[in-house]
């Protein structure tokens, strides 16, 4: 699917997934002679490469949540390896439901339950676990920079620690980060994300639960491309 970051309208619904449900896409494009001048989305080598095969001055932007949630499954990855290695019960005990506190950000840490505590005694027990966690903090901050000179200076500082610091899941994720450089700086060119996107997925999941399911696909189609006009229901 690919939404007008603009209106909020759906512009196109491919049958299927993946980058080869956008061909019809990518020839309508052609045949209007419409540009595309940014592209918000993720990291996904498919959709890169289909941008910059059918829309070669499109900018790319990398979607500042998908990059963060990407890092947020190597954290929980590790968590759980952590779990599984541990030899005491008392520390099987303290890694257990942690895994959400880990992806919590420290502002909506719940103090009235503890969490804070919970996510301390869990993060003492391993080190470059606890390490990883507060890297994730430091890698929030590239967005929430004044402009691209300053977020670039925090994200080539965040590369260089990682590359330091020894530890292997880091260090790979760094090399991720080297590669998309430039798309997630164009942040700063466009602050546009895939959040419009993910909100009118949202949207035809509920649909799609009123309607007990569409067995009519064109029509379904349709009731997507209309998500985004104004409905009034008169009541009474």
């Amino acid at each position: 699917m690919v939404l007008d970051l603009a209106s909020g309208a759906v512009v196109f619904v491919g049958d299927g997934k993946g980058a080869e449900a956008l061909k019809p896409f990518w020839k309508r494009l052609k045949r209007c002679r419409a540009k595309i001048e940014a592209v918000a989305m993720h990291l996904s080598p498919a959709y890169i490469n289909a941008v910059q095969t059918n829309s070669r001055k499109a900018v790319i932007v990398f979607d500042p949540f998908h990059v963060l949630t990407l890092f947020n499954d190597k954290l929980s990855d590790w968590r759980r390896q952590v779990y599984r290695e541990a030899k005491e019960q008392s520390h099987k005990d303290v890694l257990k439901g942690t895994r959400w506190l880990l992806l919590k950000n420290p502002e909506n840490l719940d103090q009235t339950r503890d969490e804070s505590k919970r996510l301390h005694e869990a993060l003492t027990l391993d080190q470059p676990l606890a390490t990883a966690y507060y890297m994730r903090e430091d890698l929030r901050r590239v967005w929430e920079r004044c402009d691209r000179a300053a977020a670039q200076r925090v994200l080539d500082e965040w590369m260089r620690r990682a590359e330091i610091s020894g530890i292997h899941t880091l260090i790979r994720f760094a090399h991720t980060l080297a590669a998309h450089r430039s798309g997630i700086l164009n942040y700063y060119r466009y602050r546009i994300s895939t959040g419009p996107l993910e909100g009118t997925h949202t949207k035809i999941r509920v649909l799609q639960h009123k309607a007990y399911g569409f067995r009519d696909t064109e029509f379904f189609k349709l009731k997507i491309y209309a998500l985004h006009e104004p409905r009034y229901q008169l009541v009474g």
